[in-house]
């Protein structure tokens, strides 16, 4: 029984970068021993274990087939004589096919850490076809790396989207990688190259319509990178992204996708609100307070707060306006709505009572600009 270490922790050394987990291939071993070595089977469609100790994952050395269309059809067969070569081949991308032994010696039979060194990201096989989720992977990656694509590799995916292969991807596989690619430093670069290959019409046929304006498309581009390098979190990463769209489009984007609820929900919140508090340096109290009362500032301040950062996600000299609009927000918390509503002799009158005065608030913060 031989163990490597491979995948992206292989890769991400090579590189000089941090490595969160690491997995494992063992060669030349049974499931009946790795349990008699005290590893916890976990795998459902193929001998996964996790090591007694450590709890990373060691997955018995497997070859695939393809069965049927889709990522879930596919037959896996794991057997002590399945290679590491062999189990390699099956990987994606050749910076994925790297594995290093117990002593520390690289074992890379498609020349993966050449790819690494020239920043490409290049299939290791023709079997790169059978999987449409890679197409997410590959695009994931570049928004990573910032690597080129292999023009053979384009040329796949291209076939790929064009016959139909990426039609069979499940919303919520599609959302995860989308979601992942869009925590990447440069999420443009993930939205650039499912365009170039067309498999962006095929999952999220709304971005792709951005295309049809191509000042729009950069526009939108810019901001969603903005909004990365701000340090956002998804959901306002994700409606920084959603403000370039129609609320209708949004709505159907997040359905199909069956997005989260909070990045759902504030997704349509930047593409409905999110001009408005744009204008912010503009409104005035009354609109400001009508702002407040549509989002929900007063129980979802923490929501309003991640609206602000991906309505003015690129925006150069923000900062006032923000300010200003956080000034207005805090002087109208400090209202005391409860006092107001017991004083209040009945209850139509508590919503107006309070708006009131939140609205004078808001005029009193005002006046210091």
């Amino acid at each position: 029984m031989k163990i490597y270490c491979v995948g992206g922790a292989v890769r991400d050394e090579l590189l000089g970068l941090p490595v969160k987990d690491r997995d494992y291939v063992v060669v030349g071993a049974t499931p009946e021993e790795m349990v008699g070595q005290g590893y916890k089977p976990v795998g459902k469609d193929f001998p996964v274990f996790l090591h007694p100790r450590t709890h990373e994952e060691y997955a018995l050395a497997r070859t695939e087939r393809k069965t049927a269309r889709g990522y879930h059809g596919f037959e896996f067969r794991a057997a002590p004589d399945v290679t590491l070569e062999q189990d390699l081949a099956r990987r994606d991308l050749t910076i994925n096919a790297i594995a290093r032994d117990a002593d520390g010696r690289i074992i890379d039979p498609f020349n993966g850490a050449a790819d690494l060194k020239a920043g490409v990201l290049r299939h290791v096989s023709p079997a790169f076809a059978e999987d449409p989720v890679r197409i997410l992977r590959v695009a994931r990656f570049a928004a990573r790396f910032g690597f080129r694509i292999a023009p053979e590799t384009m040329k796949l995916m291209r076939e790929m989207a064009r016959n139909g292969e990426a039609d069979a991807l499940v919303a919520e596989r599609v959302w995860q990688e989308v979601a992942r690619g869009l925590m990447e430093a440069r999420p443009s670069r993930m939205f650039e190259v499912l365009r170039e290959c067309g498999a962006l019409a095929r999952v999220m046929l709304e971005v792709d319509a951005l295309w049809d304006d191509a000042d729009a498309a950069r526009e939108a581009m810019r901001v969603v990178d903005a909004a990365a390098a701000a340090g956002a979190r998804l959901p306002a990463r994700f409606a920084a992204l959603a403000r370039s769209l129609h609320p209708l489009a949004v709505e159907s984007l997040t359905g199909r996708l069956k997005a989260p609820a909070d990045c759902r929900d504030l997704a349509l919140l930047a593409a409905r609100h999110g001009n408005t508090v744009l204008d912010a340096a503009e409104l005035d109290a009354q609109s400001v307070l009508d702002l407040f009362n549509t989002v929900d500032a007063w129980r979802r301040p923490e929501r309003f707060a991640e609206l602000v950062t991906a309505a003015f996600a690129g925006e150069p000299g923000a900062g006032p306006a923000q300010a200003r609009l956080e000034r207005a927000r805090v002087a109208a918390v400090a209202v005391k709505a409860g006092e107001i509503a017991q004083a209040s002799k009945n209850s139509t009158a508590i919503r107006g009572n309070v708006d009131a005065a939140r609205l004078e608030a808001i005029r009193q913060a005002l006046k210091r600009d």
